[in-house]
C-alpha cells in the first residue's frame, strides 16, 4: 500500500511506533551491546557471548526474558537488573534509529499535503520518548505530534484517541491509524476509526 492508495480525504495519520516506523531491535540489539560491555567491565565477562546471549534470548523468547536470562546463565547479581532499565530507558545509542524507507516515503507524501501526523505508542513513556529521540526523522520531527497511552489507559482502550480527537478538533471519519499490534487494531476499531497494518506498506 502507497499513500496515494489511502482515502486523500483522511486529514490526520496515526502511526504506532515500534515496528511501524523503525524496526524495534535497532535499538534493543544496541542496549544489549552497551550493556554486555559493561558487564565485561564489571565482572570480566566476554561482551560478545553475552551480546549473542541477550539477541537470542529476544528471538527465541522475547524481549522480557533477557535479563533473566542473563542473570541464569552467568549468575550475575540481581542489582544489575537496574543498570539494564536505566539503560534502556536513557541510553545515547551509537547508531540513530533508521525509519523504514516506506514508512519514510509515506510521512514525507504526509507532510507535502499538510496533513497531521501522531505517534500513538504504548509502553513506558520515557522509554518510548527516548526510542523517538534516537530516530533520524529527517527533518520530519517539527510535524510530529506524539501520544503516550500510558498516560491515560494503554492500547487497546481508545482513551488516548478520543483525547486527541477532543484536543485537534478532528472527527474518526478524518483519521487513519497504522498499526502493528493487536492493541492497536482493537483500539481503533473501538474508536471507529479506519486502520491498515504497518505490513501493507512495509
Amino acid at each position: 500500500m502507497t499513500y496515494n492508495e489511502i482515502d486523500e480525504r483522511k486529514k490526520a495519520f496515526i502511526f504506532e511506533l515500534d515496528n511501524v516506523i523503525y524496526p524495534e531491535k535497532d535499538y534493543l540489539f544496541q542496549v544489549y551491546y552497551l550493556f554486555a560491555s559493561f558487564l565485561e567491565y564489571t565482572e570480566l565477562f566476554d561482551a560478545k557471548v553475552i551480546t549473542d546471549l541477550m539477541v537470542n534470548t529476544y528471538h527465541a523468547e522475547g524481549k522480557d526474558k533477557v535479563f533473566d536470562k542473563v542473570k541464569q546463565m552467568f549468575a550475575i547479581d540481581e542489582k544489575y537488573r537496574v543498570n539494564f532499565h536505566h539503560l534502556m530507558y536513557t541510553v545515547k545509542l551509537p547508531l540513530k534509529l533508521l525509519i523504514f524507507q516506506n514508512m519514510l516515503d509515506m510521512l514525507q507524501e504526509i507532510v507535502v499535503d499538510r496533513k497531521k501526523i501522531f505517534i500513538v505508542t504504548n509502553g513506558n513513556p520515557a522509554l518510548q520518548l527516548n526510542k523517538i529521540r534516537q530516530t533520524e526523522w529527517r527533518g520530519l520531527e517539527q510535524y510530529l505530534t506524539c501520544y503516550f497511552a500510558e498516560e491515560t489507559k494503554p492500547m487497546p482502550e481508545p482513551d488516548v484517541i478520543h483525547q486527541l480527537i477532543k484536543e485537534h478538533d478532528l472527527e474518526r471519519g478524518d483519521i487513519v491509524m497504522i498499526g502493528r499490534s493487536q492493541e492497536s487494531k482493537d483500539c481503533a476499531e473501538a474508536t471507529g476509526i479506519d486502520y491498515h497494518s504497518a505490513k501493507e506498506i512495509l
